[in-house]
């Protein structure tokens, strides 16, 4: 406890030193790792988001539904330029008026966990217009036989309309997950022993956007319409301890965490549960955000095409900065140690990109 507390305070010291007006990563001060980004799978017109590898070295990735309703997969294993759908091509094959159940509608988030299953966490809510009823569901499938082992279906008491499920993380040791609402600002959390799901924080400033314009490589990020995206709660980390659930809103700088206990006590008001939410600082807008084994905290840096991490002692450290970082968007960590990450590429706008989307390794210093 006294180690986690440590580190909230130097987050409260370091990120707000960091956070400049011209969203400059290399901040005079903080150290610069120098890792070079390895290249391990890519896309070519399909965008991806969420990047899971398991313990034998396997690379998932998902793609959401976000530019078309029209996609070939939704789920697939990923090398070089092949991608083989998971589990199957059934899942993979959802269009608009056919039953969301035992479909992949619109996938935000791949995980492994601590057990090496692969969960799927689908949003049901293609181009982010609404969520498709009896659609949005958190899936935990077996990598090796491609089994589904475990569903969990969320009804509008708990995603509503205008949700769109961000990330999950998973506790194997006490089975619970917990999820990022960034539609509708809450965070979710769920009982895998009993299925039971409870929406929380959903009226806690924590959760919500602050309306921050994203500028990256000199674009003002807009939407498919032309507006100013607003983000609610996007990306989550579980502390190693499992103590500890940090989670950050996308068009937003407050990073915040808050005692996974908490979360799963459900005696506790509303307002009792907002007032164990820990603000930490100010930082560059991350899309995704993990931890490592050793406890550094990891945050991608949309704006700067850059990784970040907060070692354990508080230590503010540029991971990678990279042209070919197009918008850093999720993370996973692989068996060695190293970090994947995707780029999604998100502020260019569909007709104008000419790069394919990447997924790269980040083998970091010991």
């Amino acid at each position: 406890m006294k180690h986690l507390l440590a580190l909230g305070l130097g987050l409260l010291l370091l990120l707000t030193g960091c956070n400049n007006d011209d969203d400059d990563a290399t901040t005079p001060g903080v150290t610069s790792l120098n890792v070079t980004p390895t290249l391990v799978a890519t896309s070519a017109n399909v965008l991806w988001t969420g990047v899971a590898v398991t313990p034998q070295g396997r690379v998932f990735a998902n793609f959401p539904r976000m530019d078309t309703d029209t996609i070939p997969y939704s789920v697939a294993e990923v090398s070089g330029s092949q991608a083989t759908p998971f589990p199957d091509a059934g899942w993979n094959t959802w269009s608009r008026g056919m039953a969301p159940q035992n479909k992949f509608v619109c996938v935000q988030s791949v995980y492994t966990d601590a057990s090496g299953a692969l969960w799927v966490l689908d949003a049901a809510s293609p181009q982010m217009r609404g969520v498709v009823p009896g659609g949005a569901k958190l899936l935990k499938f077996d990598p090796v036989s491609r089994q589904l082992l475990q569903r969990v279906d969320f009804d509008e008491t708990v995603v509503y309309p205008t949700s769109y499920l961000n990330d999950v993380r998973i506790d194997t040791q006490l089975n619970y997950a917990y999820i990022t609402d960034s539609g509708a600002g809450a965070i979710i959390v769920v009982n895998l022993g009993t299925g039971r799901s409870r929406r929380l924080l959903g009226t806690h400033p924590s959760t919500k956007s602050e309306n921050l314009i994203l500028t990256v490589e000199n674009r003002v990020w807009r939407n498919a319409s032309g507006e100013l995206p607003s983000i609610d709660a996007d990306g989550i980390a579980l502390s190693p301890s499992r103590e500890y659930l940090y989670f950050h809103a996308l068009t937003a700088r407050a990073l915040y965490r808050i005692a996974t206990a908490a979360l799963r006590d459900e005696t506790l008001s509303a307002a009792q549960l907002g007032q164990r939410v820990e603000y930490l600082g100010d930082t560059n807008a991350p899309d995704g955000m993990i931890f490592d084994a050793a406890g550094n905290l990891y945050l991608t840096d949309v704006q700067n095409n850059a990784v970040t991490r907060i070692t354990p002692g508080g230590e503010l450290q540029l991971v990678a900065q990279d042209a070919q970082l197009k918008w850093p968007d999720s993370f996973s960590v692989g068996p060695d140690g190293a970090l994947y990450v995707t780029t999604s590429q998100l502020h260019i706008p569909r007709a104008q990109r000419t790069e394919p989307f990447r997924i790269f390794k980040l083998v970091l210093p010991q």
